[in-house]
């Protein structure tokens, strides 16, 4: 998932194609419908990203009760209005006052705690949690962002590969070369530098056992001279999420696996390197869908259509991760740079699961 930061954001409004009542506010290249008239070009608003869950107050302020998702009715998700496309939510809430808007863009000030806005966490299953142990050494995986929200991580012609993006849990390893120690943790819970204790039982170990990465960790940290080395891969099939990829994920069995990035700290320094020129052959990894020069169109496009993982098209696609060739630095995100374009079909599906 995303950072959840509610930011004032310049609009650009456009016409709705379909409802003269309705117009398209676009921040970034995220768009929301709004009433006609209630927003122009140019002018600034707050923005309420998807995967944001509102208190009770400020639903009823926006006139949005019983119109939210989740059992609760509180949660942001996108939606079509009238065959558009609407995803977050753009307001000027009482609660941000006279506060100059503009101003607070160019601060990138994050509105989330004054509104009582907080980001939705999904439960999570037995089978993906699990006891665990402090491991404040190990490598977690990292939130990606939207480039819709943040269009301007990539510029035209840089050098990017395009990979799909699959809908099961982040499975991260850790190696640690003086001892040999395996830390496994998911995405979740490596963010509060917690690891899963090793069970027969738990769905990331059987998937590290079953592909055998112990053994490719340590051969890789051997080859690059490195004090640790992650693998970071999904773990994906029927009883993960609500897309399987003509997988299964019973206990006894070794779910789907998928390997899509490797980092390791050499001199000091954690680097992420090419995991398809390091894993090739040794693990299954994520589609490849394009290498090339960065084309903006070209990546909202490959987000769209079905899936590659089975090799059958068996479902709708969850979207694609873009990378920089060449572990480039972003000044937008203010560290690696990476994106992700979650594909429209994925965003409005019902009965979606979101576990991390």
């Amino acid at each position: 998932m995303s950072t959840l930061r509610v930011t004032a954001e310049r609009l650009t409004i456009l016409d709705h194609p379909n409802a003269d009542a309705l117009e398209l506010a676009q921040v970034g290249l995220y768009r929301a419908v709004v009433a006609k008239g209630a927003y122009r070009s140019g002018e600034f608003a707050v923005y309420i990203p998807e995967q944001s869950v509102l208190p009770e107050g400020l639903i009823a302020e926006l006139g949005l009760t019983g119109r939210l998702a989740g059992s609760a009715a509180n949660r942001v998700r996108a939606v079509r209005l009238r065959g558009e496309l609407s995803q977050g939510i753009v307001c000027r809430p009482a609660a941000v006052g006279s506060t100059d808007l503009e101003r607070a863009a160019a601060d990138g000030e994050d509105f989330a705690e004054r509104l009582g806005i907080v980001k939705w966490v999904p439960p999570v299953p037995v089978s993906m949690s699990g006891d665990v142990e402090a491991a404040p050494d190990l490598l977690p995986w990292i939130d990606i962002e939207n480039l819709k929200r943040y269009p301007d991580i990539f510029a035209p012609g840089d050098p990017v590969c395009v990979t799909e993006k699959l809908h099961g849990t982040a499975c991260c390893l850790s190696y640690y070369a003086d001892t040999g120690t395996v830390h496994v943790t998911s995405k979740g819970l490596g963010a509060q530098r917690l690891a899963l204790k090793e069970s027969e039982s738990n769905l990331y170990w059987r998937a590290v056992n079953g592909y055998g990465l112990p053994a490719v960790a340590a051969r890789l940290a051997g080859e690059l001279g490195a004090a640790r080395l992650g693998i970071y891969g999904e773990v994906y099939g029927s009883g993960v999420q609500d897309l399987g990829y003509g997988t299964t994920a019973r206990t006894g069995d070794a779910p789907g696996f998928a390997a899509f990035d490797v980092c390791a700290e050499i001199d000091g320094r954690v680097r992420w390197l090419d995991a398809f020129a390091l894993l090739g052959g040794q693990v299954p990894l994520v589609p490849k869908l394009y290498e090339g020069p960065f084309d903006l169109d070209l990546v909202l496009e490959l987000a769209q259509g079905d899936e590659t993982v089975s090799g059958r098209g068996l479902h709708l696609r969850e979207g694609v991760v873009i990378r920089t060739a060449d572990d480039r630095h972003s000044d937008t995100l203010g560290g690696r740079a990476i994106a992700k374009v979650v594909s429209d079909a994925y965003l409005t599906r019902k009965g979606g699961t979101e576990y991390e």
